[in-house]
């Protein structure tokens, strides 16, 4: 697959990163000396965490270069380290393990988590949000277009795969043997987006990116067309031409 687009991801910054503030801001009361920013991308959660816990050192993984780059210019306060969050250990236990956007990629999470939780320090804290999007529309017509087209065998497989997103009441059964608190809840957000255009732009630079790299280049703009039929169908624009996405996250807040 190729890199993530850092360009195109930025674009809807101030909308990705308000999940990330929500999160920050329901830690409980803590002064930690080390944090670790799972799946960080381009540095704007490190950069938010770094206003909120001032002196904290900041670790940043992540396994795409362009991202990396990004952050390291944007948050030189912090270090970033190319690694798959999946396979890291820390050398020490830390105080806050923070993830936006990122453990909906990893499998297995009845036993991810508690690993998570077994890496914190004592008092130390695991955030995290996932975007919860099974039942969405864009997503659902994703899928849709991905097995309607010459496009179908090699996409299949992708269109038949989910992220790895648990109920509130999993998340709980999962965590409450090792934690002393735990703060689930879900947030439906509303993003008015100029037009269905800027939906496609939206998930090109997300979730389209499974689906487009078994294509040929010359396939994509198809699959893109059809895509964007299906979501003029889908999603009415208001009075002013926005379409509205609603785009909905599960959070979690654990203390160890």
């Amino acid at each position: 697959m190729q890199d993530w687009d850092c360009d195109l991801y930025l674009r809807f910054e101030r909308e990705r990163a308000q999940a990330a503030r929500d999160l920050i801001a329901r830690i409980p009361p803590l002064a930690p000396r080390r944090i670790v920013d799972l799946g960080c991308g381009p540095g704007n959660s490190a950069e938010i965490l770094a206003q909120q816990f001032r002196g904290a050192d900041i670790l940043g993984l992540d396994t795409s270069e362009t991202m990396l780059a990004a952050a390291r210019a944007r948050a030189p306060f912090a270090r970033f380290v190319r690694e798959d969050f999946l396979e890291w250990t820390p050398d020490e236990p830390v105080d806050l393990i923070f993830a936006n956007a990122a453990l909906q990629f990893a499998p297995n999470h009845h036993l991810f988590m508690p690993k998570l939780i077994g890496q914190l320090a004592p008092g130390g804290v695991l955030a995290a949000q996932m975007p919860n999007v099974l039942q969405d529309a864009a997503h659902a017509l994703m899928r849709m277009v991905a097995v309607d087209g010459p496009w179908t065998e090699r996409l299949a497989a992708v269109a038949k795969s989910r992220a790895a997103i648990g109920s509130v009441e999993d998340y709980y059964d999962w965590l409450a043997p090792h934690c002393r608190m735990i703060e689930l809840w879900q947030t439906t957000y509303v993003h008015p987006l100029d037009g269905h255009d800027a939906v496609v732009d939206w998930f090109l630079g997300s979730a389209l990116r499974p689906f487009l790299a078994r294509l040929e280049p010359d396939e994509a703009p198809a699959f893109l067309a059809h895509y964007r039929r299906e979501l003029e169908m889908a999603y009415t624009p208001q009075a002013d031409g926005k379409v509205l996405l609603l785009y909905p996250r599960l959070f979690l807040v654990a203390q160890r």
